[in-house]
């Protein structure tokens, strides 16, 4: 078992080393070049679309409203990257690790606008009459048949990797944080998890996106609210925060206290590295959740996609690392979930750490809901039918009672690294099909410049492209 570890360990290493974050963030620049950055200028009209999204257009096809399919993508990107992802990335990096964060997030904008984007566009109908996209679609039908295999990479590392990071890594961060809480022993967390998730996976997507679109925004919003009183509490801090952040990000931080020190690539890598963990810009993902919102207009599902990067990593993940940085916890030698108890409990004393465990639990189980659908829309791509929704859906809530009585140390390597070999497919696709995005949104925003109240549509323009 240890030369395997020390195997997928070496592959890990290599997968998420310096040429996967130059290729993610490459990729990322080079579409905002090539999309003139759109996505940095038109952030308030994706805001604005958010809004609408909650009432989808008559006619639109798809399963579940915009704003829900968004909030589906939210809750399986805002989960335990925000709170440890965030902590790990600065107790190594140093607070520079947060400005790479933020680049990886606005080059990460125009990466989801274009997967969104591209799953809409080359979305199909399953035998179900439902709508169904993501990067295994825009390969086959974008690229054609000499892609196909691509196509079909993707969905099986997605389809495993799902059942590790996306469901039992999150169920095991539950009933850690529970029993080190609160004393709840793994096996109750496990069975009412495994309970929950069922109840929620029965409805389908239809049922996760209702769950979504109640349970993400308040969690998104009590957490930014605590943390905005935390930085009321040290808000004679916040300048030096900046200051910290911003001049580590270009210089090495000497050793102090139990902070071991950082050089610039350190604070480089873990903020780049961190940032693809928690917003997901990259992966795909994204688009499998928003190819099932009901939308005429694939710009505009990709307009609205790219503001889960910007929630995700410049809202939450900013308010992760200045709390940790006002309280002067960042340095103390702690690391992940810890370091933001340590941060919460110092503001809140008595309670901080309750509450950070609550918020902890909320993120992972609302990312055991979303992966649940990109890993069900996965395994259909590869089966080819959707009869396989409900002994999939049972295997997930399973899976999840495993997730938390279980050591996963090894599943947790595995599945980040099957996360990298997701990303290699996706990431070629946005590359190749980039003259596509860059048409279906000239077309859009012209003729909304000609005609605004005139729908664009997509599926005419497809036969052009």
């Amino acid at each position: 078992m240890d030369t395997l570890t020390a195997i997928v360990t070496a592959i890990n290493d290599f997968v998420w080393g310096p040429p996967m974050l130059v290729l993610i963030l490459g990729t990322g620049l080079f579409l905002q070049v090539r999309l003139k950055f759109m996505p940095l200028w038109r952030i308030g009209t994706g805001f604005r679309m958010v809004w609408k999204g909650r009432t989808p257009e008559a006619g639109a096809k798809g399963e579940i409203s915009p704003y829900a399919a968004l909030m589906t993508a939210l809750a399986a990107t805002v989960g335990t990257g925000n709170i440890a992802g965030v902590a790990t990335a600065i107790a190594i990096g140093g607070p520079g690790a947060l400005f790479w964060m933020w680049m990886t997030a606005l080059v990460g904008m125009a990466t989801k606008y274009a997967e969104v984007l591209l799953a809409v566009h080359f979305r199909e109908t399953d035998d179900h009459g439902e709508q169904m996209g993501g990067p295994m679609f825009a390969i086959k039908n974008g690229l054609g048949r000499r892609w196909a295999w691509l196509g079909a990479a993707f969905a099986l590392f997605g389809g495993l990797a799902g059942f590790g990071i996306g469901n039992m890594v999150q169920s095991n961060s539950i009933a850690e944080v529970m029993q080190a809480s609160f004393g709840i022993s793994p096996w109750v967390s496990g069975v009412v998890m495994m309970v929950m998730t069922g109840f929620v996976l029965l409805g389908g997507v239809k049922r996760i996106g209702a769950v979504a679109e109640k349970l993400v925004p308040a969690m998104c919003i009590g957490y930014v609210g605590a943390a905005l009183v935390v930085l009321g509490l040290y808000a004679d801090q916040i300048p030096t925060a900046f200051g910290l952040i911003f001049h580590h990000a270009f210089s090495p931080l000497a050793a102090t206290g139990g902070f071991a020190g950082a050089t610039i690539m350190l604070a480089m890598r873990y903020g780049v590295a961190r940032g693809i963990f928690s917003n997901e810009a990259g992966l795909g993902t994204a688009g499998i959740a928003q190819a099932a919102g009901q939308t005429k207009h694939a710009a505009e599902s990709g307009l609205i996609g790219m503001m889960g990067t910007f929630i995700d990593t410049i809202v939450v993940c900013t308010m992760t690392g200045l709390v940790l940085i006002v309280t002067g916890v960042w340095s103390s030698g702690l690391k992940g979930a810890a370091l933001s108890s340590s941060a919460f409990a110092t503001a809140f004393p008595g309670v901080g750490q309750y509450f950070l465990a609550v918020a902890l639990a909320v993120f992972a189980f609302t990312t055991i809901l979303g992966w649940a659908y990109y890993g069900e829309k996965c395994w259909e791509y590869l089966i080819g039918s959707s009869k396989m929704e409900v002994p999939y859906r049972a295997l997930w809530t399973l899976f999840v009672l495993v997730g938390a009585v279980t050591h996963l140390d090894f599943v947790w390597l595995v599945s980040d690294t099957l996360n990298a070999f997701m990303a290699f497919p996706n990431l070629v696709s946005l590359l190749l099909l980039s003259p596509v995005v860059v048409q279906v949104t000239k077309d859009y925003f012209d003729r909304r410049a000609a005609a605004p109240a005139t729908p664009v549509d997509t599926h005419r323009l497809a036969g052009r492209l």
